[in-house]
């Protein structure tokens, strides 16, 4: 549990993050890391102090993912952040987290997880990956992980894959022999994917004989919070950008937000995109002072914030016009990561089964 951070102190790492985020759009990807990391520190603000981090949780995280997801931020920064160090926080194994957590903090090693396969799917029964322990302590990992997020350019690979014993989870330096990334086209440019290919390449086993399957329970239920902060963000700032035309854009002599069909879009949005901000921010407080709730508020928020998100997005393509189909303009680029991320842990069905899951239903 983490000490409540009070709403002034909130406030104003919004300001920060925001006013930073604006001043730097436009920055090449790498920049853009390199001051996330560096002048603000913002990757080590939800690792334990013990591993270089601040020791905040998923409260503050998640202010920070909203920003981000305001501003369509192409970064590792959720690859790194929330998957890669919160898997390993989950396995408990001290010594991988002390080798790994510090470069993860400072931004020095760009890490991923690498779950899913040909098919998408995040459950753990479709898992084809194998490991093999070659030698005392010593691992090869052989398959192929699709959809990996900034799978192309993270420094470390975690990689769940299947044992004798179980799902475990493993360490694999991108570079490494029998390493194969290769890029995917996705339909959202802002955050980059790829498959990645094991040919008996060499690994390290992170926990225990079956740490991997932490993967599928506290670390999928923090990466779904996160993304509900994320898809949060973007939600109100399309929702601010379709309201800010609708007063702006004249026709037959009158602001078209002034028509009713107009003024029925925005409301309607922002019913959408208020549900999604409370959801969001009470599945991050319950995962720091209420854990015990977190399952099903995590896929409460997830399913509430991807539907909020994709709704806004479509809705302010519509409040826009002719102008919001161009390529020129950022609606699309919304729409984009907003149906993107919807599909990222499974789709509706997925996460709607893991609510009822959750709820004992």
């Amino acid at each position: 549990m983490t000490t409540a951070t009070s709403q002034d102190d909130l406030d104003a790492l919004r300001a920060t993050v925001r006013d930073f985020l604006e001043a730097k759009a436009g920055h090449g990807e790498a920049e853009l890391w390199a001051q996330l990391t560096g002048e603000l520190g913002l990757a080590g603000l939800a690792i334990p102090e013990e591993y270089g981090g601040d020791g905040f949780g998923l409260v503050e995280l998640g202010v920070v993912l909203e920003e981000m997801g305001r501003a369509l931020v192409s970064a590792p920064f959720f690859a790194s952040v929330v998957l890669a160090a919160h898997a390993l926080l989950a396995t408990g194994d001290a010594v991988a987290c002390a080798r790994y957590l510090p470069g993860i903090a400072d931004g020095t090693t760009v890490a991923t997880l690498a779950v899913t396969e040909a098919d998408g799917s995040w459950d753990a029964r479709r898992v084809a990956t194998r490991a093999e322990e070659t030698a005392p302590g010593q691992w090869s990992v052989t398959g192929r992980k699709c959809f990996v997020i900034d799978g192309t350019t993270a420094d470390l690979l975690l990689v769940v894959a299947r044992t004798e014993t179980g799902l475990s989870l493993f360490a694999v330096d991108r570079p490494a022999p029998g390493v194969r990334t290769e890029a995917l086209r996705s339909l959202d440019a802002t955050r980059a994917q790829a498959q990645v290919t094991f040919d008996a390449a060499p690994a390290t086993r992170v926990g225990g004989d079956s740490a991997g399957e932490c993967v599928f329970g506290p670390v999928l239920d923090i990466a779904a919070v996160c993304l509900a902060a994320e898809q949060a963000g973007g939600a109100r700032r399309v929702l601010e950008t379709a309201a800010e035309y609708a007063r702006t854009r004249h026709q037959f002599g009158r602001p078209i937000g002034s028509f009713q069909a107009v003024k029925h879009k925005c409301a309607d949005m922002l019913v959408h995109v208020e549900l999604a901000e409370a959801t969001a921010r009470e599945a991050a407080r319950l995962h720091d002072e209420d854990p015990a709730g977190l399952p099903a508020a995590a896929a409460a928020a997830h399913a509430c914030c991807s539907r909020a998100y994709l709704f806004a997005a479509m809705e302010n393509i519509q409040v826009h016009g002719g102008i919001g189909f161009t390529w020129e303009h950022s609606a699309h680029r919304h729409f984009r990561r907003a149906k993107s991320a919807q599909l990222l842990f499974g789709g509706p069905a997925v996460y709607h089964e893991r609510l009822l899951a959750a709820l004992g239903v």
